[in-house]
């Protein structure tokens, strides 16, 4: 799959490209358009520390080309990357030589939530992190039970979330299970951080969630600049020019590297709604 053509032609609606060049390239047409950019550099759930370190010393290339070009970007990192299930000490030594590069550039460094076994984890590595250097946030999945209280907790603090509705699969004792539910706790969830959070993300491409989020805003007088926007690349083009046309902050989650077919393969198999997902952006 890696090697064909018409797979990468596939990918390449979705993926920036397999060097940090072609991420660095496609965030400059996107900053051209007034969209701001995080960028992924694929490669989850790594096979040893040294390929930790390896994850960490792209990242921080990443940080200062960006810095060097004076593109409005970002990094999302997953801590399955930086090592967390060899040493959690090394894991955290890792994302913390990028927060000091973050830190040192002005920048941030958004740390992804994956499956509930690290959710304790994530957010004690991201809120110790924070109280040392700032540069830093998490991500908040809506079907979680749990995330009500994290939400609250992680306001008090000052730490910046990115809200999404979440793509694992998930037990029933820990996750909601029906759509409408998350969506529930989604708008409520959205609610509490447009009024109590520091510079919210609103993560979803469900034009409901996208259109609850504006009627809220402006029902509260919450300024556009207040909080963003963030959808993946490639996803629903058509909403994201809309929302840029009328004045809203969007950021595009930009994954590049060279792991993008078990990248692929994990969001399909994870959760099986990720494939009619896929197959409906597909065929926009």
């Amino acid at each position: 799959m890696e090697t064909s053509g018409l797979a990468r032609r596939l990918s390449s609606r979705f993926i920036a490209g397999e060097t940090l060049a072609d991420a660095l390239a496609v965030a400059r047409s996107l900053n051209a358009e007034g969209i701001s950019v995080t960028l992924d550099h694929l490669g989850e759930n790594v096979a040893s520390l040294e390929e930790a370190a390896a994850s960490r010393d792209e990242y921080i290339r990443a940080l200062d080309q960006i810095q060097a070009a004076g593109l409005s970007a970002n990094v999302s990192i997953k801590l399955t990357q930086f090592g967390i299930d060899f040493d959690e000490a090394a894991c955290y030594e890792n994302v913390e030589l990028l927060v000091k590069v973050a830190a040192r550039h002005s920048s941030f460094v958004r740390v992804d939530m994956e499956s509930s076994a690290y959710t304790d984890r994530t957010l004690r590595l991201v809120t110790d992190l924070h109280a040392r250097y700032a540069a830093i946030g998490v991500v908040i999945q809506a079907y979680l039970y749990r995330s009500e209280r994290d939400v609250e907790s992680l306001c008090r603090q000052g730490i910046r979330i990115r809200l999404c509705k979440g793509a694992y699969l998930e037990p029933a004792g820990v996750a909601y299970e029906r759509k409408a539910d998350v969506d529930r706790n989604f708008v409520h969830l959205m609610k509490i951080l447009l009024e109590t959070g520091v510079y919210p993300a609103i993560a979803t491409h469900d034009q409901a969630m996208i259109a609850e989020t504006e009627r809220f805003a402006a029902a509260r007088q919450i300024a556009p600049s207040a909080f963003e926007f963030q959808m993946l690349y490639g996803i629903r083009r058509d909403i994201q020019k809309r929302l840029v046309s009328k004045g809203y902050r969007l950021r595009l989650y930009i994954p590049y590297g060279k792991a993008w077919y078990p990248y692929f393969m994990r969001r399909l198999a994870e959760r099986p709604a990720n494939v009619l997902f896929l197959a409906r952006n597909l065929f926009r």
